[in-house]
């Protein structure tokens, strides 16, 4: 199983982090989970065209992990995708998913009856409702998905990835959840949220302590991300959605070794983590720590 970062930002526009998007790879599986802005350079970039996506899996109603779903559909028939698109999403996105296609309807018909492709199948979705404890099979990959505590935004979910013997757990955005941590013990690999709390500086206008607070209470805090780790007994801990995108990375890594004593990155985008050869990878920088 290889896990690739594709955006590890936040609803903050940010050159060098997109919005939130993962990318797993099996031999017999390719799943994108969230689809937030520059997913579809970030998808090129990684060496995966849209049109090689088995599934798409949605972790919970907010446009930072939703923006550029139509942008995905497009551009992947482009490249000549001939599939539909099979969406797994909780009951509250099936509705966006379908008015999203439903307004841009007029500009698909365009396209197919002008560009003669050979197929429009590839511009079809079709949504499937997420629930706790429902594993979905794609190929050789089980997912698992977990719902975890995102509120106001309910449901939200998490991941436990299963394929050929590794573990991986996506927490998507939440605060500490107990039943992530339970439903992902042992984990080789831990991609997880975080919130910087001390990076968030109050300003006039913008943002206000109630806000800060709000924020921080539907998010895990850098403080406390490390615990998480350390209690799921994860074998590696990957950060990401870093609430600001901006911060002290020497900061953060001491704070969580407070807690955790595996190995910590700080995700940037395509960041990739493969368990079977243990192997990270960033451009031309490629390190094997993930063995356990």
């Amino acid at each position: 199983m290889k896990i690739t970062l594709l955006g590890t930002g936040c609803p903050v526009a940010h050159p060098r982090r997109g919005g939130a998007a993962t990318l797993v790879e099996t031999a017999g599986a390719r799943v994108l989970v969230d689809c937030g802005s520059m997913v579809t350079q970030r998808l090129i970039e990684a060496g995966c065209r849209g049109a090689q996506i088995d599934a798409l899996i949605v972790s919970h109603l907010h446009s930072d992990h939703l923006v550029d779903f139509y942008q995905l559909v497009v551009s992947s028939w482009h490249q000549g995708r001939a599939a539909p698109w099979q969406v797994h999403c909780p009951e509250t996105v099936a509705p966006l998913i379908e008015a999203t296609m439903a307004a841009w309807q007029g500009e698909r018909e365009l396209r197919v009856a002008f560009e003669q492709r050979p197929t429009a199948s590839g511009l079809e979705v079709a949504c499937e409702a997420l629930a706790p404890g429902r594993r979905i099979s794609i190929g050789d990959l089980e997912i698992e998905p977990v719902l975890v505590d995102h509120g106001p935004v309910v449901p939200a979910y998490g991941f436990v990835l299963r394929s050929a013997g590794k573990v991986a757990v996506l927490s998507g955005d939440t605060g500490v959840c107990e039943a992530l941590i339970e439903a992902g013990r042992g984990a080789d690999l831990l991609v997880h949220e975080v919130y910087l709390h001390r990076e968030m500086v109050l300003v006039p206008g913008l943002r206000d302590a109630a806000t800060v607070s709000a924020t921080a209470s539907y998010h895990t805090l850098s403080g406390e991300v490390g615990e998480v780790a350390r209690r799921m007994g994860a074998a590696a801990l990957a950060l990401t959605h870093f609430v600001p995108p901006d911060f002290d990375r020497a900061a953060l890594l001491a704070e969580v070794a407070g807690s955790y004593h595996g190995p910590v990155f700080v995700g940037e985008d395509l960041m990739s983590f493969d368990l079977a050869s243990g192997d990270v990878t960033l451009g031309a920088f490629r390190a094997r720590v993930l063995c356990r």
